[in-house]
């Protein structure tokens, strides 16, 4: 089951004065959502809810719901922190089965950028999305997902048919979406673009 346990406590007032008045009693407010059930307005205790949220393993990942002796395993899709205090403000949860097929976004990161030749050449990484939609099992959900730069010039493109996806795990996307380019920086083109001016000067001179 998931590392991390809420136990929730359902809240009697809704709307923006109810959750403000959630908040002065310590808590933050939340919406527990999905499957054939109706949403139900919850809350946890603030020090439980922000030690959750630094471990990182709370958003996008599959936890357990306390609510007395009743437990579930859920989703965190969203939580809202404030602009000014970065606390949390508000979060949401979604019903889930444990083995559940379910669509959610995550993080992609480069590795070995030291081997890439178009790197060493002076080129840049474009990254055209930060993160992917996976359909993947609720108890199954990648941290990341990790490409390797190694061998890659300027030029190239990575597409998410490149990525080796976890067993079970499957692009949410029928299209093969550009994931990011391997981009020739201005300084290396005017290299090149120099480069080329001395060659044709070379070549001239010798007709």
């Amino acid at each position: 089951m998931a590392e991390i346990i809420l136990n929730v406590e359902v809240r009697e007032r809704t709307g923006t004065g109810g959750a403000r008045e959630t908040r002065r009693s310590g808590l933050v407010p939340g919406v527990l959502y999905g499957g054939s059930k109706d949403p139900v307005a919850i809350a946890v205790k603030s020090n439980e809810f922000r030690k959750a949220l630094y471990t990182g393993k709370l958003l996008g990942h599959l936890v357990t719901l306390k609510y007395g002796k009743e437990s579930q395993p859920v989703i965190a899709k969203a939580v809202d922190m404030d602009p000014v205090t970065d606390e949390p403000v508000h979060f949401d949860l979604y019903r889930v089965d444990e083995h559940q097929m379910i669509k959610i976004a995550v993080p992609v990161r480069f590795t070995n950028h030291e081997a890439s030749p178009g790197l060493k050449k002076g080129g840049t990484i474009n990254v055209v999305r930060h993160e992917v939609e996976l359909m993947c099992p609720a108890d199954s959900i990648p941290e990341e997902l990790v490409f390797d730069l190694t061998g890659l010039d300027i030029g190239d493109t990575i597409r998410i048919s490149a990525f080796e996806l976890p067993k079970g795990v499957q692009a949410a996307i029928d299209r093969d979406v550009v994931v990011a380019t391997l981009a020739g920086s201005s300084a290396s083109a005017s290299a090149d673009a120099a480069a080329d001016d001395e060659a044709a000067a070379a070549a001239s001179t010798t007709e």
